[in-house]
């Protein structure tokens, strides 16, 4: 049986990704940071072994990936989240790897370059100001409120990685103090009210195959966060042109996400590259498109070119533990200005009770039921601690 090492387990994506390749006969090994308890390791289709953490070092951890390797003997390596991109380019000419290396995992890893790319691809992008340390904090528009995030996924400080945050300024002075606590090249951007989408897809030689969308339907924090349940949606052709020309253009070669936010005009604003597995990654194994295994093979024949299903009915699926968050914060009220657009108590238990057909659930698969107990009992216990 041929072997995959996937990680970083405690990601989102995780669950899902390792059915998807157990399904399809490969033997699955993820690797966790040491000490952590991920919801994959209750899973009897996965082994999962520790490395140590990359916030404690990079060298330690590329190390104890490396001796993983040695010991698995994988085909592949597929990295599950930014972090796991990052260590994965480090590990090229060790074992294949099945996503960005080189100058595609810069690309996946800078958001700076990812704007420059959709906009040659013809995105529309939002007015953006780039900061570096230590220049003076600027607005791309006088009239507020921004957003403040780091331009890198992942920021490394003396062989450490991490992952700053962000926020929402409305006054200069607090497009300062973030971009201050960010301590890292960032970018100021205009807040756009609208719902999130995702499109899909994977490039062979800077040509897009497959490609499928995704939109949330409601978000762990109604104030703006990952979404709590998701419903695939029919692609729209203009993004599916400029989706192939982001792709000829930069040279791609793998799994991608694009992330979009269309506001209320319906105009689609480009928001960030994933280049690896993403979140809904449910959405796409229910719906018979199984990217994590088309990322594999791809990385073990350059050649490769996939066999794309016939497109199967529209799905929705739900996060558990995310969509017990999202009531949760709704029950407890909004603060401050998130009054105006709060939903209400109301609407949202009728929504959540509402049943669906064609619904399917994340992490739920027959007889892996403690996966979906754990996953769940981590993400509200997670949510309420750094409330607390």
């Amino acid at each position: 049986m041929t072997t995959v090492l996937i990680g970083f387990a405690e990601s989102l994506a995780a669950v899902e990704s390792a059915w998807c390749l157990a399904d399809a006969g490969y033997d699955v090994v993820a690797f966790t940071r040491a000490g952590k308890r991920p919801a994959l390791a209750a899973s009897r289709y996965v082994r999962v072994v520790p490395v140590p953490a990359p916030e404690d070092g990079i060298e330690a951890c590329v190390e104890g990936l490396r001796a993983v390797v040695a010991h698995e003997k994988p085909a592949a390596l597929l990295p599950l989240d930014d972090h796991s991109v990052l260590l994965a380019d480090r590990l090229q000419g060790v074992v294949p790897i099945a996503g960005p290396t080189g100058a595609l995992a810069r690309i996946a890893l800078d958001k700076r370059e990812q704007l420059a790319l959709a906009e040659k691809a013809g995105f529309p992008v939002p007015p953006t100001v780039v900061l570096n340390e230590g220049d003076q904090p600027d607005v791309p528009d006088p009239h507020g409120p921004w957003i403040v995030k780091c331009a890198l996924a992942t920021v490394v400080d003396d062989d450490k990685i991490r992952r700053p945050g962000g926020g929402i300024a409305r006054t200069v002075p607090n497009v300062a103090d973030l971009f201050s606590g960010i301590a890292a090249p960032s970018l100021i951007q205009p807040v756009i009210d609208g719902a999130g989408e995702g499109l899909f897809g994977i490039a062979i030689g800077g040509l897009a195959f497959a490609l499928s969308a995704h939109q949330r339907i409601r978000m762990m924090n109604p104030r703006g966060s990952g979404s709590s349940a998701a419903r695939s949606i029919p692609v729209d052709p203009e993004l599916a042109d400029a989706a192939r020309r982001f792709v000829e253009t930069s040279g791609w070669h793998g799994i991608f996400m694009l992330e979009f936010l269309r506001d209320r005009t319906g105009r689609p604003w480009f928001m960030e590259l994933n280049g690896r597995t993403w979140g809904s990654m449910a959405l796409a194994r229910h719906r018979g498109w199984p990217y994590p295994v088309w990322a594999v093979k791809s990385a073990i024949d350059p050649d490769w070119v996939p066999d794309v299903p016939p497109e199967g009915p529209h799905r929705r699926v739900r996060h558990l533990g995310r969509e017990i968050v999202h009531l949760l914060a709704v029950l407890r009220g909004p603060r401050g200005a998130d009054k105006g657009r709060w939903p209400t108590r109301r609407s949202t238990v009728v929504a959540m009770l509402r049943p669906e057909r064609g619904t399917r659930w994340y992490h739920w698969r027959r007889g892996e039921f403690r996966v979906l107990l754990r996953d769940t009992w981590s993400t509200v216990m997670g949510q309420v601690r750094k409330g607390s």
